[in-house]
């Protein structure tokens, strides 16, 4: 499968005004005061990249312009999954599962939460197989930041974990996990539901 290539929107300070139906300086006194990320140009002008506008917009309730949260579900590789999970030999396993069952996608793997979020920034993966007890970032903040962010695309997590507790799959699907398997893991029924995931963001995207 080729290579999704990343592409990156930035506004202007009038350009975000006019997105948002306010006047210029209102952009530039949102940048001012703290409130929207924005960097400087050489020259002195402020850019704002896409998705820290979008993520300005959703912390203070605002409506997000048409298209523009579009451009992430553009670029979201719905052909690829991330498996998470420290258990390299599971984590393996998953792999390999996934590549003879859903051959056309790209598996990445990653074995702690930093380098999940790494892998996600980078290969914007559409599908995320998610361990909930992982070192260096916990799953359930994981799951929290992949869906409030917009940045990532909102992609499908499928949750999982060996914890013999059942407010866990609870906990996680409150917090925005799309589906929650139990361990030891049924693979059939964890590649069928990221196939389902894939044909319901086709058929979205149709």
């Amino acid at each position: 499968m080729a290579k999704s290539i990343r592409k990156i929107r930035i506004f202007s300070a009038l350009e975000v005004a006019n997105l948002c139906g306010v006047v210029n300086q209102t952009a530039i006194n949102w940048i001012r005061n703290g409130y929207l990320k924005a960097f400087t140009t050489p020259g002195g002008q402020y850019r704002i990249y896409a998705e820290d506008l979008i993520g300005f917009l959703d912390s203070r309730g605002m409506r997000v312009p048409a298209g523009l949260e579009d451009r992430f579900k553009d670029d979201v590789d719905w052909g690829a999954v991330l498996v998470v999970d420290d258990d390299a030999e599971l984590n393996d396993l998953l792999k390999r599962w996934f590549s003879r069952k859903l051959s056309d996608f790209a598996v990445h793997q990653a074995f702690d939460g930093f380098e999940a979020g790494r892998l996600l920034a980078e290969k914007r993966p559409g599908f995320v197989v998610l361990d909930i007890d992982l070192p260096g970032v916990n799953g359930h903040a994981l799951c929290r930041k992949i869906k409030e962010d917009p940045g990532f695309g909102k992609p499908f997590i499928i949750a999982m974990t060996g914890l013999d507790r059942p407010e866990e799959a609870q906990a996680m699907l409150a917090e925005g996990a799309d589906a929650f398997f139990a361990k030891p893991l049924d693979f059939d029924a964890v590649a069928s539901t990221v196939a389902e995931f894939a044909a319901k963001a086709k058929a979205k995207d149709a």
